[in-house]
């Protein structure tokens, strides 16, 4: 019994060996560069155009707050040196010191307004930006899934993926698996057409006949 289990084991730890070597041959892993795709998702354009202009419409109102609270300054100046006037009466300037008080509190309250906006405006432009960069980051992953799966691939890793120390993770790759490509061609085959602006107007193509 000993005997035969001594010729049996050998020949089964080389079995497992083989079966590893194999299975190891067979897993294939995917490569894509992330960044890449990312950058020129056409969705991507269409996020940070949304953003700027987010972004002007915001730095328009506060312009309006800024101009609002200049004008108050000036009202307030103007109110005091009348309030210092000494052409003028003592009503007179009593008058304009009640309402150069009255300024203050409202240049206050308007230096308040203009903090709490800026601050606000801020953390709205984040929150939208981080919205929509994990929106594009899904579909992007979405993408990356279904081409992984039916390609047979067992990982897939991103060759643009940068260390904890800033060096990148992937040192070599032959690019053999690479889904790059295909990844974006399949993002982008859902962008919208170009746009009506860009089409050639009807008095080009009436100077392109004459």
């Amino acid at each position: 019994m000993k005997t035969m289990l001594k010729k049996i084991l050998p020949a089964l730890m080389l079995v497992s060996v083989l079966t590893l070597q194999a299975a190891a041959a067979e897993s294939r892993v995917g490569t894509i560069d992330l960044r890449k795709v990312f950058d020129n998702y056409w969705k991507r354009q269409q996020a940070e155009a949304a953003l700027k202009e987010r972004g002007t419409a915001m730095d328009k109102e506060l312009k309006g707050f800024m101009a609002d609270y200049n004008k108050t300054k000036e009202e307030y100046t103007k109110l005091m040196a009348s309030a210092q006037d000494q052409s003028k009466t003592q009503d007179e300037r009593d008058k304009a010191k009640t309402a150069a008080e009255s300024k203050l509190l409202e240049i206050k309250t308007s230096e308040n307004t203009i903090r709490t906006y800026e601050e606000n405006a801020k953390d709205q432009l984040d929150s939208q930006k981080k919205r929509m960069r994990d929106s594009l980051l899904q579909d992007i992953q979405t993408a990356i899934n279904a081409k992984a799966k039916v390609s047979g691939y067992v990982l897939v890793i991103d060759t643009a993926a940068d260390s904890f120390n800033q060096t990148p993770v992937v040192l070599y790759s032959t690019g053999e698996n690479d889904m790059t490509d295909a990844i974006l061609a399949q993002l982008n085959a859902g962008a919208p057409p170009p746009a009506a602006a860009d089409a050639p107007k009807d008095s080009d193509k009436k100077a392109d006949k004459k």
